[in-house]
């Protein structure tokens, strides 16, 4: 019997598994980097080892450190979570080897499975070889062969681009999962990216746990997903379970794993891979099958056996990953104070799995998910309803999320109507990240709220208290919107919004009649430079702005700057301080937060200034490179004209 257990990770899943090892009366032991000293996972274990350094490749992929941790800390199993080194065969073998138990599949099984290029020949497929590729090949899809989540994931629409995003899909690769090894295989357009859950033990029994829809991905990392996978034929369905279970059965396998297909659109299946580790999206599995995945992970490493058949599968459910990140700006990750992290997940039917808390920083060293929200529900329409509610009416003050394309995917035309494909943000990322509609009144209730908690200030203004007393505007900008208003005897008055009445106001809530409904306002101000509103029709997050801008924040023209805070990996062969650069030229590759960002040319120029080092760790708005455009010569014709 398992009596402590090692969690081999960080974050949501280490947190994940402590949940159920207390259920069982487990001890927990968690390992942790120099930037993870304060994380949620390490305050919820019951023994914690560093892990010294920041960086993965010196911290949670050194299996070494890991396995010395477990032994210090007296655990008898390691859990491995999802990423860094769940598919580790040789981590596998060594815990195994220090006399630990492994809670995962057989190290064989993940050397059959876990290197994608040696699953798809065992599964009768084979990569493409980069050497021999032509345009009739394209499109290309570039894979790490260790590892998953959308990392060391390229796709390749030109030839001439294939040399670049090989290399740069290794490089992620090798710095996410310590294995830089990448291969080709063709990309398929508009498919679906459909997946198996298998669970087997050791005595030749092997569940299918139904099928889960991942098409909703950004960078080939997934971020909606559901169970069962809607509008399915039947006969694919036993197709997809009969293939699952007979590649569990190829090689041994023991635990929980997922098998991967990606659907054309004319409904053919395709093999992927076989992830030899529990999923991020596992939930939605578990709350369709009312199981506890991780559970039946510790019951079959300690040799119990599994029923021969799973329990039958009940209802719908949908999960969203929330991350910190600015869809609006090429996905680009966002770090900071989670000064404020409230989802209604006690309500029935919802569950949040997390590895922060209020006042927890996200940092730059690892992946940007603060949070999954799983919603279950009799129906999927229900299901699909709930989880958009439940985010919808979430507090998240810090760093900009991706909730609002949450809740807009959920509720647009094509998923509520099951048309699903890996192309959905690819088509739609415009209108999803579109302005939200309310910012003007959140605004005014910003200005309002602000200017109560002011000593000396009326604090409520009440209906049918309004006399116009003679006072010069007030003015408040919160990014590009100016909000003016006059103070009265009753309250305030507003310059510029003819359809608002001021109904109540206080330093935390504003009522606001907005063409005949009211409507209330939740106003939080952090000190951090942004104000939070909140309010039932939706959130916003408000830069405070000054009545007049600072001349030495001007930046100098065609300055490229840090998105976000991260380490340069590399820049662009050959330059130098006046190398001639093209428009869009990657310049400039930041890795952050487990992701390679290129920054490429503004403009065709000359490079005047590269102050980018490889190594070198730059917070966000750090100057990079300065290009001054070169414009071209007029023709001759132009200049006729």
């Amino acid at each position: 019997m398992i009596s402590s257990v090692l969690v081999a990770n960080r974050g949501e899943i280490a947190c994940r598994v402590f949940r159920t090892c207390r259920e069982l009366g487990i001890a927990t032991v968690a390992v942790y980097s120099d930037a993870d000293v304060s994380a949620l996972h390490v305050r919820e274990a019951d023994a914690a080892v560093r892990l010294p350094g920041a960086a993965p490749a010196d911290t949670y992929l050194r299996g070494d450190l890991i396995v010395k941790a477990a032994l210090a800390a007296g655990a008898d199993a390691v859990h491995p979570g999802y990423g860094f080194l769940s598919e580790n065969a040789e981590f596998a073998r060594a815990v195994a080897d220090a006399g630990l138990m492994w809670i995962g599949p057989p190290p064989s099984a993940i050397e059959a499975m876990a290197s994608k290029t040696r699953a798809k020949e065992l599964m009768g497929g084979a990569p493409l070889d980069p050497a021999t590729v032509t345009e009739a090949d394209l499109p290309l899809l570039v894979k790490a062969a260790a590892g998953g989540g959308g990392r060391g994931m390229r796709v390749v629409r030109e030839l001439a681009a294939l040399s670049d995003e090989l290399e740069a899909a290794a490089s992620e690769a090798a710095s996410a999962f310590g294995d830089g090894e990448v291969f080709l295989e063709p990309y398929i357009e508009r498919g679906r990216h459909v997946e198996v859950q298998v669970l087997a033990d050791a005595y030749g029994t092997v569940w299918a746990l139904g099928t889960r829809d991942c098409s909703l991905q950004r960078r080939h990392q997934k971020v909606i997903e559901e169970s069962p996978a809607p509008g399915l034929p039947a006969a694919l369905v036993a197709t997809l379970h009969e293939s699952a279970v007979a590649a569990a059965r190829a090689v041994g396998y023991r635990g929980a794993g997922t098998v991967e297909f990606l659907v054309s659109p004319e409904g053919r299946p395709h093999f992927l891979e076989m992830n030899t580790r529990l999923q991020v999206e596992h939930p939605v599995t578990e709350a369709v099958f009312g199981l506890d995945l991780v559970a039946l992970q510790l019951r079959v490493a300690e040799g119990s056996a599994l029923p021969k058949t799973p329990p039958p599968a009940n209802g719908h459910a949908v999960e969203a990953r929330l991350y910190a990140e600015d869809p609006s700006k090429g996905w680009t990750p966002q770090t900071g104070v989670l000064h404020e992290l409230a989802v209604p997940g006690a309500a029935p039917g919802l569950r949040v799995d997390t590895g922060y808390t209020a006042g927890d920083s996200i940092g730059v060293h690892y992946d940007p998910m603060i949070a999954k929200v799983i919603a279950w529900a009799p129906t999927r329409d229900e299901a699909v309803r709930r989880l958009a509610h439940a985010l919808r009416r979430a507090r998240l003050h810090g760093p900009v999320t991706n909730r609002e394309l949450l809740v807009r995917s959920l509720e647009h035309p094509e998923f509520i109507g099951a048309q699903l494909d890996t192309g959905f943000y690819e088509r739609n990322l415009d209108a999803l990240t579109a302005p939200a509609e309310g910012e003007r009144h959140a605004a005014v209730a910003a200005a309002l709220a602000d200017a109560v908690s002011r000593p000396g200030t009326t604090v409520t203004a009440r209906l049918g208290a309004w006399r116009n007393l003679p006072s010069q505007a007030q003015l408040k900008v919160y990014g590009d919107r100016e909000v003016r208003y006059r103070p009265t005897r009753g309250g305030f008055e507003l310059v510029d919004d003819p359809g608002v009445r001021v109904v109540t106001t206080d330093a935390r809530r504003v009522r606001l009649e907005i063409d005949g409904v009211v409507r209330h306002f939740d106003v939080t101000d952090h000190g951090d430079g942004h104000v939070h509103v909140d309010s039932p029709t939706g959130a916003h997050s408000l830069a405070v702005q000054p009545r007049f801008a600072d001349p030495q924040d001007r930046t100098r023209p065609g300055s490229l700057l840090a998105p976000m805070p991260g380490t340069v990996v590399r820049v662009g062969e050959g330059l130098a301080e006046g190398s001639r650069v093209r428009e869009g030229q990657p310049l400039v590759w930041l890795e952050a937060m487990k992701m390679e960002h290129r920054i490429v040319s503004p403009a065709s120029g000359i490079l005047t200034a590269l102050h980018a080092v490889p190594g070198r760790q730059v917070e966000v708005g750090a100057l990079l490179a300065v290009v001054n455009e070169v414009v071209a010569p007029a023709t001759q014709e132009e200049t006729a004209s």
